[in-house]
């Protein structure tokens, strides 16, 4: 019987990092005398190295071995949970999530950090066991080692029933391993029982038909040492155990067990006993190479994971209302391919009617799709606790964290690359934000300061604020930074908001010290350009002394996208809604061109620079004069301008191809999509657009204009 076990690695590795999580947000809130969290704590770590020793990664066992062993002193009260601890066992889960990493992406982990946490854990634990080598008893009196000496020799012998249901290894567990781990405790003897066994042609491969009665000696395990053994399969299994004392001392009979192997007899179907090796093939008469649990462990290679593709948990809701959509759409095909078979013009209305139906199965098909997709935000806010904690200890800033909006869902593809956006906003709120509490209380602050984190749904986006009740953004410290590099000149007059998008200028920073927190003059710009690849834009506000909020807008989901369709000579192209700010026909008396032929097109209070899409594609277009074109005015990047186009076509939902995966990155072009005619429209990135025109030399002015609203020398 063979059991692949790399098929259930995705399964040990989404488990493991939940496990993880667990471990680190239980940590942080953990407290004297918390039994229940000290318990989960030590119930996720036990699971981790259960899972890792069952499929013989190696490291990952022996050193969460070393975190289970912290844990249980704890529980069990034999070491006080001090902040040191805590802190040694949050670097360990740091440790782990590095070690499942490794294994996930197939390589070999070799952290410095996890040799050096490893032996702190050594060390930590030593120091335990030298301090509580003498403890008094309840008539004050003291026990020493050597009294703890005279005792190893009084050993127990506990009496062990296993009895495995039958698709036990279907799960991937196998016995031989549990029993290999019997093995550190003492001396085991193993009698499987084959009285269940059918006869050949009954024996389904997948299926496990043995018991087994496990004998063990040792001086030192506990039942509950015994059963955390079988914990990995204590729901598909009946476990009986009984201790029975041994009073005679037998140091001859025990023996290395990393040597020798476990002994078994097989009783054929209660009859006569036979006694053999593990070598022995249950199922049949004949001798078959199957090698004992130690063996298989030092000769057979570490099971490979296979890629991870990803995955998702969905909620049973969510697939009960797939399944009767599909079905919805399944009756209504049924429909029109019997109207399709049999057509006539009387017929007509029904075909109508149908394919109504067809549509709105369709819409919502696509919709119950996309919610499969979703996930709460919590799943990326989760990692922000241990983020604050570890900044307050390395600034000595107390800081409170509040998370709000957690439940609010996301795309599970947004959530994963806007995580590092947000880590490097929060590490900027708690570095640059807060200030350090004598400070604050000059200001007449709490010394404690505190960051927000709050999600929520706006219309067809979700927006994420960092909100920090610290000092706030210095405005004139920003204008003479900028001046400083050349950004801007002394005669600019710029908005606050203006000012503040100043802050994501490459290699833009006001810190005055440069420490390995933040304030190395790289990074927001950064985080701007990966916020706007998801089609997303970033907002500041300020207030001196009160602090800042910087407001992240995403689109819900990077797979469908809500656009207006405009042509442009022959050409479709999809622009995205979220960028529109409106559109109209262009007014000659609001049209001035200025220096470089430039066209400036006056909206309201703003000089909105003018780009004709046919010039920037070079395409043929049937509208070549701004005075006669229809404008789509577009913003993105803190920017306006206004995109000439031919016509104005449909508002709709488009699925969005990777030009990229498919053919290669173009400038200007963020994706495509097929139409319901079958072709193919390019969906316009509005701001790799401005960026094309900003390096046209004809248009060198265009960042200014839109920076200062201005343009000197000219009369608009």
């Amino acid at each position: 019987m063979s059991v692949d076990l790399s098929q259930f690695i995705p399964s040990f590795l989404e488990e493991s990092f939940e496990g993880l999580e667990l471990m680190e947000s239980s940590l942080l809130n953990l407290e004297q005398g918390d039994d229940e969290t000290i318990n989960s704590i030590f119930r996720a770590a036990h699971s981790i190295k259960g899972g890792a020793g069952t499929f013989g990664f190696e490291k990952v066992t022996e050193f969460t071995h070393l975190v289970e062993t912290l844990l249980d002193e704890m529980r069990d009260g034999r070491r006080e949970i001090q902040q040191n601890d805590v802190e040694l066992l949050l670097q360990s889960v740091d440790c782990m999530r590095l070690l499942i990493e490794g294994i996930r992406d197939e390589v070999e982990c070799e952290d410095i950090k996890i040799d050096e946490t490893s032996n702190l854990l050594a060390i930590t634990l030593s120091n335990n066991s030298d301090a509580s080598s003498i403890v008094e008893d309840n008539h004050g009196d003291q026990t020493s080692i050597e009294n703890e000496n005279e005792n190893e020799n009084e050993k127990s012998k506990w009496h062990i029933e296993f009895i495995p249901e039958h698709h036990l290894v279907q799960t991937g567990n196998d016995p031989l391993l549990l029993f290999s781990a019997l093995t550190e405790f003492g001396e085991l003897e193993v009698v499987a029982n084959t009285k269940d066994l059918p006869s050949l042609t009954d024996i389904h491969s997948e299926e496990l038909y043995l018991t087994w009665q496990l004998t063990l000696i040792s001086s030192s395990v506990t039942e509950e040492d015994i059963r955390e053994v079988f914990e990995w399969v204590e729901d598909e299994c009946l476990l009986n155990i009984k201790q029975e004392k041994i009073s005679e001392n037998l140091p001859d009979q025990i023996v290395d067990n990393q040597n020798v192997s476990p002994s078994i007899q097989t009783k054929d179907n209660g009859n006569k006993s036979l006694e053999c090796d593990l070598e022995v093939d249950v199922h049949s008469n004949n001798t078959s190479p199957v090698k004992t649990a130690s063996q298989q462990n030092n000769d057979k290679p570490t099971v490979k994971a296979k890629p991870d593709v990803g995955s998702i948990r969905v909620g049973v809701d969510k697939v009960d209302s797939l399944i009767n959509l599909v079905g919805e759409l399944v009756i209504t095909q049924s429909m029109l391919s019997e109207l399709g078979n049999n057509f006539d013009l009387s017929k007509t209305e029904r075909l109508t009617s149908g394919l109504e139906q067809l549509l709105q199965n369709t819409k919502e098909l696509q919709e119950s799709v996309m919610r499969i997709r979703m996930l709460p935000i919590s799943f990326a806010f989760n990692r922000f606790p241990r983020l604050i904690h570890d900044m307050s200890l390395r600034t000595g800033k107390e800081i409170e964290l509040i998370l709000k909006g957690e439940q609010t869902e996301l795309d599970k593809t947004v959530m994963e690359q806007i995580g590092d956006p947000l880590i490097h906003l929060v590490r900027n709120a708690a570095d640059h934000g807060i200030e350090s509490a004598d400070i604050r209380v000059a200001n007449g602050k709490p010394e404690k300061g505190t960051i927000i984190l709050d999600a929520y749904h706006q219309g067809g986006n979700i927006v994420i604020e960092i909100i920090d009740d610290g000092g706030g953004i210095d405005r004139q410290a920003v204008f003479n930074k900028a001046l400083e590099k050349g950004i801007i000149d002394e005669n600019t007059t710029l908005s606050d908001s203006q000012i503040f998008d100043l802050i994501f200028e490459p290699g833009f920073s006001t810190a005055v010290e440069v420490s390995d927190i933040s304030g190395r003059g790289v990074g927001m710009d950064v985080v701007k350009k990966n916020i706007q690849s998801l089609g997303g834009r970033i907002q500041v506000e300020s207030q001196p002394n009160k602090g800042s909020t910087f407001k992240v807008y995403l689109p819900l989901t990077l797979a469908i996208l809500d656009g207006q369709l405009v042509k442009v000579g022959t050409e479709t192209y999809i622009i995205p809604l979220i960028t529109i700010v409106e559109s109209l026909q262009a007014k000659p008396e609001l049209i001035n061109r200025v220096s470089g032929d430039m066209i400036l097109y006056r909206l309201r209070e703003d000089n909105v620079p003018v780009i004709p899409i046919c010039n920037l594609f070079n395409i043929e277009a049937e509208c070549h004069e701004v005075e006669n074109a229809l404008l789509v005015v577009v913003e993105a990047d803190g920017q306006k301008v206004g995109l000439m186009v031919d016509d104005l076509l449909a508002q709709q939902q488009v699925v969005i191809k990777s030009l990229k995966d498919n053919y290669q990155q173009v400038d200007g072009i963020s994706g495509a999509t097929i139409l319901g005619d079958g072709s193919v429209a390019m969906i316009l990135d509005v701001v790799g657009m401005i960026d094309m025109a900003m390096n046209n030399t004809d248009q060198i002015q265009l960042r200014r204009i839109n920076k200062n609203n201005i343009l000197e020398g000219v009369t608009l």
